[in-house]
């Protein structure tokens, strides 16, 4: 580690599939944990989305890549396992609980 870095810092500098890699891990914990029905539909796409991402990279390993594709496989069926309501819910225009309180758009600016 070089003397002028803060080992606090949680910036890292990392190759694009490794921080894909890390991205979708995060998503994947935020799925686990949110109550929120519709946030976990919104990341399991997103997270199906980066397996499949993950899956193309040709500077990955032959076995990694199969390992990523097949995890693509059990999220998109998750992803597109939605129960009607879940489905309504996620193209709805509701707001996520926690945008209730965000100011709107506006219309022009000036």
């Amino acid at each position: 580690m070089k003397p002028d870095t803060d080992p606090h810092d949680e910036e890292y500098v990392m190759p694009c599939a490794e921080a894909l890699l890390a991205g979708t891990l995060a998503l994947m914990t935020g799925h686990a944990q949110s109550d929120c029905a519709r946030q976990r539909m919104l990341m399991a796409h997103k997270i199906c989305a980066n397996l499949d991402i993950l899956g193309q990279k040709s500077d990955l390993t032959p076995n990694f890549r199969t390992v990523v594709l097949r995890l693509h496989r059990h999220w998109d069926a998750l992803a597109t396992d939605l129960k009607p309501a879940a489905r309504q819910m996620l193209h709805h225009d509701t707001l996520l609980p926690e945008t209730q309180f965000w100011h709107p758009v506006a219309a022009r600016v000036q």
